[in-house]
């Protein structure tokens, strides 16, 4: 996709597929189950939370009177597309300009190339830029359960080193953009990489996937093995039709370190693969009435991926097992 293409400069949707927007995200060849992605490194070999650890011993008392909580703080379960985890923001004179930079490799090490890109462009459209934004660290490194979050407007990540036991990434993440242009937005490609699905249903198929109205955004717990999932079952659909759910996941955790997606792979194993999720899509919001469904979700037992695109993106994301 085009990230750099002037506000108002509108596309239309299926022309912008034509052009092929959403090349810039690789889909790696190897089967979803049975190979690691092709992820891109890290800006640095340095682990995040060897970064975490040497940001936290930096704080003096004051900044960890600001930032610092107990692990099992209920600050660390809350979701929401704008909030600010701490009262000081990292641009804030609190912080040295060395623990700026440490935040930043953080974000860097939690992300690929081109997930840092667009979250950085994100937090510049919607906020200003990183310094507006807020962070906390629960626990303390070396222990066995400690974690760092970032939060602001459109965002809540994440790094904890796989110390949150079944728990991709920690816990639930948020990411968004503020663009109501769809084909400006950071996260468009997104939805037409989903509705590559769709398109490929055949009519009583996309009859169960398109649902009318969507849940509520952040209603996004896991249900487990017991749980009433909307849309198709993908265990209904053809193997060309579950290649494309395949490639549909791989572009949606491509903003992703591998380690995070290596643990969304053994978490998605264990609740039985590809097969036990389902994916709807939502007559609501069709911005432009194209039918390309900009509300969307793909869900099973240990998955829930909600993404509101309309009037501009909200996605929340939870992985892991029910407690």
């Amino acid at each position: 996709m085009n990230m750099n293409r002037p506000h108002g400069q509108r596309v239309a949707r299926r022309e912008f597929v034509k052009l092929g927007g959403a090349a810039a995200v690789g889909v790696a060849s190897a089967g979803l189950f049975d190979a690691r992605f092709a992820h891109a490194a890290g800006s640095s070999e340095t682990s995040a939370e060897t970064v975490v650890a040497e940001l936290y011993a930096s704080l003096s008392e004051k900044q960890k009177e600001a930032v610092w909580r107990p692990f099992d703080h209920a600050d660390r379960g809350k979701i929401n597309a704008n909030w600010h985890i701490s009262k000081a923001t990292i641009g804030d004179d609190l912080f040295s300009k060395q623990q700026k930079t440490l935040i930043d490799q953080i974000v860097r090490n939690i992300t690929t190339k081109d997930g840092y890109q667009r979250l950085i462009q994100q937090m510049d459209d919607d906020d200003g830029g990183m310094e507006n934004y807020s962070f906390a660290l629960f626990g303390k490194p070396g222990t066995d359960q400690f974690q760092f979050e970032m939060t602001g407007r459109h965002l809540t990540m994440r790094a904890d080193g796989n110390r949150v036991d079944k728990a991709a990434f920690g816990g639930p993440l948020v990411y968004g953009h503020g663009e109501e242009n769809p084909t400006d937005n950071l996260f468009y490609y997104q939805t037409q990489q989903t509705n590559k699905v769709f398109q490929a249903l055949d009519a009583g198929q996309a009859k169960q996937a398109l649902q009318k109205k969507a849940p509520k955004e952040a209603a996004v717990q896991l249900q487990g093995a017991s749980g009433h999932f909307p849309g198709i079952a993908v265990n209904k659909l053809s193997s060309d039709q579950k290649e494309l759910v395949e490639a549909t996941l791989k572009v949606l955790l491509a903003p992703y370190r591998e380690g995070d997606v290596d643990e969304v792979m053994e978490i998605l194993k264990s609740s039985g693969g590809l097969d036990q999720l389902h994916m709807a899509f939502y007559q609501e919001e069709d911005l432009d009435d194209d039918r390309v469904w900009d509300i969307w979700r793909v869900e099973g037992p240990s998955l829930v991926w909600h993404f509101r695109g309309a009037p501009h993106v909200h996605a929340y994301v939870n992985i892991g097992v029910k407690s």
